[in-house]
């Protein structure tokens, strides 16, 4: 009986501890229960967890930002072949982890690793067996590549492999840039590198080199994005919200550069360097007319495309490196003594040798000509008839027309690193060398920015090297505009007789340049042979090939208008001369500027448009577009008049005058020609009072002082 009690109880005990088991569960349940019902209801008022609002993180989740990259601009030739290009390089990859499910329940990652490793090694420069191992890596991995031959693959390359449907098969898209010409003007058009840009979280190209480090901005473009809305598909929700931005392509620029002359040129000199292995070579083509490059390269050069040969030639030598010029350096010095009226030709001197302060300087034939008149020293490129010439001349004159062309100074040419050279002109011993291009340094831009007086009867003009800017749907924004340096350095006269003498240095009897003789054509040149100075102290370097030999030619020289300037420094001659190996790719080069110039319908001449109704901005955006200088005329509003009437023709770089309101100040007017005094004239009522012939050297009117109609400004001009 006792046992049956202490069951019962003990039962009565247990029913109680379930029942308030129980109780607390449901209790606990219950509080769970409100906890997550307000829990929800906040969220459902709300509309908040821990700060953030779950409506945009949904609208976000299904939100798509994509930038859309801009395109860098293409260079072209000047007929409009393309030198340089935006493309895209591809980087091949493999996803191998198989937790890479699509949204359509499909494999992302590699499923036949045997039959993939066999379809790609069909494209890939690489065999089956080592892709196959690359699939198959010691660890596990979520993708893979394949080394340097999964990339830098092309867009065809590209599309194969996407032909063949590969699961688990991915690209990654790399900006590049093509060069189509191999080694073609390497160092003038440049390189391009891909570089990180933090902005917009992506690689882009970026200029390193030439045109395309000088022009970057230029070419660059600004990226433009989309944002919109998508469905679980990543198909575009309808009546959704789109936030759109275009992309600004990069500009396009159009070179001075012929591609065939171009070509051409780096044949021969390929020709030449492959033979010869000088330490440089150098070559320009210019229109000296205009200014424009129509073919520039050197030696050691690269090719851009393959970077094949980058490292030994990473330095543009046309604008980065100075020499001494030698003695095509005459030419310059030459002009100056007829211009100052210091050059008797039937006067005669003493060949051989000439002693300057206890030093002496000899002729290249070191026993001279005898007695012979200044009329051959050109010819005979005697160093002892420019040292007297100069001596003649006297130093302060010859320095004064050293700074009128300009040596020592940048020319501008847009490319980066260039460097302005000097004159050592402390001693009388360095005044008279530098008449025969010894003691001054300069860079091949400025003997072309020098020659370029050739034919303009004294007016230098600056190398360039674009012709024209366009967008990028081929509207045009600047124009070429010839662009003078300084005022002129010589006359006419002076010009006719440096031509005249430099016919007479292909005569084979006297002349230093009989090599470059065409037979008939009208062409005229000059020679020079440069002592190299020694780096390890001073003086030169001995032997037989340490110099820079150099030619330059013009054509035709009855009115000149072209010029090639060829340079090679330390040359192994072996049983030839430096003349006959320059004569190797000047007189092919003459000739094909020969053949092209009766071809040649290059305008150096433009219209005049109508600026009239144009606000000031307006007008210079067109004046630049069709190769004008605009000068204003008052302060501000619209162009009310205009110098030269619309529908005239002007040379390019020509100012013209345009009239606005407001009060009119006196400009700068150094450099201005008698039309420009004229214009400024009719346009103003302003009258002059003028002395001299040329240009604007001086005026008795500070800039900036205020002048009204009638009144009278004197003014001085010089040749």
């Amino acid at each position: 009986m006792k046992k049956y009690r202490n069951l019962k109880s003990r039962k009565s005990k247990a029913h109680s501890y379930r029942f308030t088991v129980g109780r607390v569960l449901q209790v606990v349940v219950a509080f769970v229960f409100l906890v997550f019902t307000a829990r929800f209801l906040y969220i459902g008022i709300s509309k908040t967890i821990n700060g953030q609002n779950l409506s945009e993180r949904t609208k976000q989740l299904y939100k798509r930002n994509q930038v859309i990259k801009a395109v860098r601009g293409t260079i072209y030739d000047r007929n409009g072949l393309a030198i340089a290009e935006e493309s895209r390089l591809y980087t091949i990859y493999a996803i191998l982890d198989k937790s890479s499910i699509n949204y359509k329940n499909k494999p992302e990652y590699v499923i036949n690793k045997s039959k993939t490793a066999e379809k790609l090694a069909q494209v890939l420069p690489i065999s089956a067996n080592k892709i196959y191992k690359f699939l198959t890596p010691k660890r596990k991995a979520f993708q893979v590549q394949f080394g340097t031959a999964g990339s830098g693959l092309t867009i065809k390359q590209k599309k194969k492999i996407e032909a063949m449907k590969l699961p688990g098969i991915k690209f990654i898209a790399t900006p590049s840039r093509l060069y189509p010409n191999g080694n073609f003007a390497s160092h003038i058009v440049g390189l391009t590198r891909v570089e990180y840009d933090k902005k917009n979280n992506d690689d882009t190209l970026v200029g390193t080199m030439g045109i395309e480090a000088y022009f970057n901005n230029t070419l660059t473009g600004i990226d433009g994005y989309r944002i919109s809305s998508v469905d679980a598909s990543n198909y575009q929700m309808p009546n959704s919200n789109q936030i759109y931005k275009p992309v600004k392509n990069g500009n396009n620029l159009y070179l001075t550069l012929d591609s065939q002359l171009q070509s051409y040129l780096e044949k021969h000199m390929s020709n030449v360097q492959n033979i010869y292995d000088p330490t440089s070579l150098t070559a320009v083509v210019e229109d000296m007319k205009t200014g424009k490059i129509l073919a520039a390269s050197q030696r050691p050069t690269f090719n851009p495309q393959t970077k094949k040969g980058l490292t030994k030639s990473y330095r543009n030598i046309l604008v980065q490196d100075t020499y001494e010029p030698g003695s095509v350096f005459k030419v310059l010095s030459f002009a100056a003594v007829v211009n100052s009226g210091n050059y008797n030709p039937n006067e005669y001197y003493r060949s051989g040798s000439v002693n300057i302060g206890g030093s002496t300087i000899h002729d290249w034939l070191t026993s001279g000509w005898g007695t012979i008149p200044f009329s051959q020293a050109f010819e005979r490129s005697s160093n002892t008839g420019f040292v007297k010439l100069e001596q003649k001349m006297g130093s302060k004159t010859w320095k004064k027309y050293l700074r009128k062309f300009h040596i020592g100074e940048k020319t501008g040419i847009t490319l980066p690193g260039e460097q302005p050279g000097f004159i050592s002109f402390n001693t009388p011993m360095d005044q008279a060398v530098t008449a025969f291009g010894q003691g001054v340094n300069v860079n091949v831009m400025q003997m072309m920015q020098a020659y370029s007086s050739l034919a303009n009867n004294g007016q230098m003009l600056k190398p360039q090297l674009v012709n024209k800017i366009t967008d990028s749907n081929g509207k045009t924004i600047k124009g070429y505009e010839i662009q003078r340096v300084g005022s002129p350095v010589y006359d006419k006269k002076t010009r006719e007789t440096v031509v005249t003498n430099m016919r007479k240095v292909l005569n084979k009897q006297s002349g230093t340049g009989s090599a470059y003789r065409m037979g008939k054509a009208d062409i005229a040149v000059k020679t020079g042979t440069a002592q190299m100075a020694n780096p390890k102290g001073g003086g030169y370097l001995k032997g037989d090939n340490n110099y820079i030999f150099s030619v330059v030619g013009i054509y035709p020289a009855s009115k000149p208008r072209y010029c090639i300037y060829l340079t090679i420094k330390q040359p192994h001659l072996g049983e030839t001369t430096a003349e006959k190996i320059l004569a190797s790719i000047f007189k092919p080069m003459m000739s094909r500027i020969i053949a092209m110039s009766k071809n040649d319908n290059t305008a150096t001449t433009t219209i005049v448009p109508n600026f009239k109704d144009m606000t000031y901005s307006q007008a210079l955006a067109k004046a630049k577009q069709v190769g004008l200088a605009l000068v204003k005329i008052g302060e501000s509003g619209r162009v009310t008049d205009q110098g030269i009437k619309k529908g005239e023709k002007l040379e390019l770089g020509d100012r013209i005058f345009v009239y606005t309101s407001g009060k009119v100040k006196c400009p700068d007017m150094h450099g201005w020609s008698i039309n420009d005094l004229h214009e400024f004239t009719n346009l103003t009522d302003v009258k002059f009072n003028i002395r001299g012939t040329g240009t604007v050297a001086s005026q008795d009117v500070a800039k900036g002082t205020e002048i009204k109609a009638g009144n009278k400004i004197k003014v001085k001009l010089k040749e």
